[in-house]
């Protein structure tokens, strides 16, 4: 059953792991491609954020927040592949972060095409954290009963 958990969890990093090399590869000097579609999608991110809370979301280049994404999703992944909640922490911090702001299916218009495309791929995200929700209650949940068994005592003669 181990060996079946481990592949799965190979399974499910994969994702965060080509998503990360991809953008690795595509870095260059300015964050790259993923730089240059996420720009647009932050300001417009920081706009909402400020007319609903009132919070200013401070100024910092793109290419550092890709770097960091980068980062989160690789250390990330390879850390929950060995089964580590911290892992799966950074994972869901990712996630946390980058699903509305990338998935900004919120500034379309529902009858349009965009919308129902960003909206699955919002929903696709949802279930990957999900997904790390229920590893990290499992993992813990799984902890707590290793601690409640009782050692069995020595019989005396």
């Amino acid at each position: 059953m181990a060996f079946i958990s481990f592949i799965g969890r190979v399974l499910f990093a994969s994702v965060f792991i080509l998503s990360a090399w991809e953008e690795f590869n595509e870095y260059g000097v300015d964050g790259g491609p993923p730089a240059k579609a996420l720009e647009p999608k932050l300001n417009i991110f920081s706009k909402h954020v400020s007319a609903q809370t009132g919070f200013q979301v401070p100024d910092f280049e793109i290419k550092y927040l890709v770097a960091a994404a980068i980062a989160l999703k690789g250390l990330g992944s390879l850390l929950f592949v060995f089964g580590s909640s911290i892992g799966a922490y950074l994972l869901l911090l990712h996630q946390a972060i980058a699903t509305p702001i990338l998935y900004d299916f919120y500034n379309y218009d529902a009858e349009k095409k965009e919308f129902g495309q960003i909206f699955t791929k919002f929903t696709q995200s949802l279930a990957l954290l999900g997904a790390l929700l229920f590893f990290i209650g499992m993992k813990n949940s799984m902890s707590r009963r290793h601690l409640k068994k009782k050692s069995p005592k020595s019989k005396t003669v």
